[in-house]
Order: C-alpha cells, then sequence, then structure tokens
C-alpha cells in the first residue's frame, strides 16, 4: 500500500527543511491534535500514539541530506515507511511531500487506508508553520 499526502510549499531551503525532519522530536510539532503519547527514544527513534490507535514507533532508516528522509517501523507487527520528499522549488523555497509505504493484507489495507491518509496529511500540512 502507497500513500502520499499534498505537496506544501516551505518557505525554507531544503537543507533548513531536512535539518528540521532529521531531529526526530521536531516530528512532536508537526502531529495531529488526537495525540495521546510523544516520547523520544534515542537519537534516532521515537514513540508515538494517537487516541484509540496502537502505540507506533518510528526509526530513522534512511538519510540522504538535503533531499530525503526515510523512517521505518521498528518493531510491531506492521513493517512500514514514512518517506520525506524534499525538492527544491525555483524561488530557493522548498516542496516537500510525505509518502507512506507499506505491505499489509487487503483486509488491514482497508481498514488503516482512511487514518494513514489523514495522518499524513496533517503532518505535511503541519510543516509549514512548524518549521
Amino acid at each position: 500500500m502507497n500513500l502520499e499526502s499534498p505537496k506544501v510549499n516551505v518557505t525554507k531551503s531544503p537543507q533548513e527543511v531536512f535539518n528540521f525532519l532529521e531531529d526526530i522530536k521536531n516530528f512532536k510539532s508537526l502531529m495531529p491534535e488526537n495525540i495521546s503519547k510523544f516520547e523520544v527514544l534515542d537519537d534516532d527513534k521515537f514513540l508515538f500514539a494517537l487516541k484509540g490507535m496502537p502505540e507506533i514507533v518510528l526509526k530513522k532508516k534512511e538519510v540522504i541530506p538535503p533531499n530525503k528522509i526515510v523512517l521505518g517501523a521498528a518493531g510491531g507487527k506492521l513493517d512500514f515507511s514514512l518517506i520525506g520528499n524534499i525538492v527544491e522549488t525555483a524561488d530557493g523555497n522548498s516542496e516537500v511531500q510525505l509518502e507512506f509505504a507499506g505491505d499489509f493484507n487487503p483486509m488491514m489495507a482497508m481498514m488503516i487506508k482512511g487514518p494513514i491518509t489523514k495522518f499524513i496529511e496533517t503532518l505535511a500540512t503541519n510543516m509549514p508553520k512548524a518549521i
């Protein structure tokens, strides 16, 4: 299952956006209002939970400065990645799009598609004001 957030424009350079996303504690400022838990576990791993959902641990898996950062599930029953793609726009600002990629059975995919789509859209739309 692959989902994409809308592309958002950020009035910062790709390097500034990358630096923000690389520091995982900054993800707290991107989270939706219905977050019930956020905890930094170490330099490249954090845990979060949304009301009514299980806790999820994300770990930094790959970094390609200043254009891409990949977070992946760290343990748990689900294997997925959250990919941040950062592209420089003509005016020196950035365009950011988040991608969610996971391998789920059809029933699970049907259940989580809506909540995950809303989640990555919220992360993306919170980005311009958070950075």
